[in-house]
């Protein structure tokens, strides 16, 4: 048996006839940037994560850049940012002019540990941003208690989180602003890159929108510079079409979340992923921990199994981050997490006998 790590190839053929019509009919009206169906996906994901204002741009990384500087981020700014996140996250915050402030993970929950935040707050705080790692909101109460007590801005990262639910609320609700990314292989992934600013705030949802187009709100009226960061059309024509059937996705990739539970359950030589009362993942990733973990990825591999490690450095200790003399110390959940990490597949489309086949190579290679 061959199991890929994510069968994007699966759900294109199940959406086929309805996804053709949708390009073919932005081809055809040659809507290639803004247009009807970037409207339309505005308003409906607005209106299903419940929020007032959605505005598409370029992609997830875009979105986060532009989100802070539309909350008036000066430069040298300090941004606190999970230790354990994609890259995105934090070269945003650089490329916006600000300076990243790495919080260690949660033990439990891998998303950021909400304990550790104040004490890496300074005068110069202005952000917290907040991802909800793996598809688990982060701990929204505990973020958005610290931020009211210091005057901070709250930006969640949903890139990952897409329809994700924090005490009966959707993931972009609870802060100030929300990102996410539509990359093609999110739980509502596009067919190139695409990403969207979400937030209930009048003022802010005008400034992103300008910042995301020129500066500008009519052809040739730029009230300051901006930016090229606009989603076109045939990939919200694709998102259209896929929005509608992302409650049905997350409820199988929970369903597969759970055989995997069940079939792994006994294990103790591997940690599985929490959930937690009042938290809703929508397991984009679901992620094991082993101190075996590179000979397992090595035995699943050479059985025809798709796996991944996110992430297998931590931000801290990437190269790229050099400057700031991080070491190990600093962050022990992250660097601990980086070594013991790994991901399984999962996707909506994928049957009991595939995730049967994956725990017992999995309990094959611990026996």
């Amino acid at each position: 048996m061959n199991i890929p790590f994510v069968d994007l190839k699966a759900q294109y053929h199940t959406l086929k006839p309805e996804m053709d019509a949708a390009i073919a009919d932005i081809l055809e009206n040659t809507a290639f940037i803004g247009g009807k169906a970037v409207k339309q996906f505005e308003a409906d994901f607005a209106r299903y994560v419940g929020v007032k204002h959605c505005i598409g741009c370029g992609n997830g990384t875009d979105a986060l850049q532009l989100t802070l500087l539309a909350m008036g981020l000066q430069k040298g700014d300090e941004v606190i940012v999970p230790a354990n996140s994609f890259i995105a996250t934090s070269e945003a915050v650089t490329a916006a002019g600000g300076h990243v402030v790495f919080c260690d993970a949660d033990p439990q929950t891998d998303n950021i540990n909400t304990r550790e935040i104040e004490r890496k707050i300074t005068p110069k705080t202005k952000v917290i941003i907040a991802v909800h790692l793996y598809g688990k909101p982060a701990d929204m109460d505990a973020i958005t208690d610290i931020a009211q007590k210091y005057n901070l801005m709250v930006i969640e990262d949903s890139a990952q989180a897409h329809g994700a639910e924090y005490k009966g609320r959707r993931a972009g609700t609870m802060g100030h602003a929300a990102c996410f990314s539509f990359y093609p292989g999110k739980n509502l992934g596009a067919y190139g890159d695409a990403g969207a600013m979400l937030t209930n705030d009048d003022a802010l949802a005008k400034k992103m929108r300008m910042l995301a187009n020129h500066g500008r709100i009519d052809k040739y009226n730029h009230e300051f510079e901006g930016f090229n960061s606009r989603m076109d059309g045939l990939q919200a024509a694709v998102l259209n079409v896929k929005r509608p059937h992302l409650d049905s996705w997350i409820e199988n990739r929970r369903r597969v979340a759970g055989l995997y539970r069940e079939q792994l359950g006994e294990l103790d030589k591997i940690t599985l992923p929490e959930e937690g009362d009042g938290f809703k993942s929508v397991y984009h990733l679901f992620v094991i921990k082993t101190g075996r973990r590179d000979d397992l990825l090595n035995h699943l591999r050479a059985n025809n199994i798709g796996c991944g490690i996110h992430y297998p450095i931590g931000l801290p200790f990437l190269k790229a981050y050099a400057h700031f003399g991080h070491r190990e110390t600093d962050f022990p959940v992250t660097a601990k997490n980086q070594n013991r990490i790994l991901s399984l597949p999962i996707y909506p489309e994928m049957t009991e006998e595939q995730v049967h086949y994956v725990a017992r190579q999995v309990k094959t290679f611990f026996r």
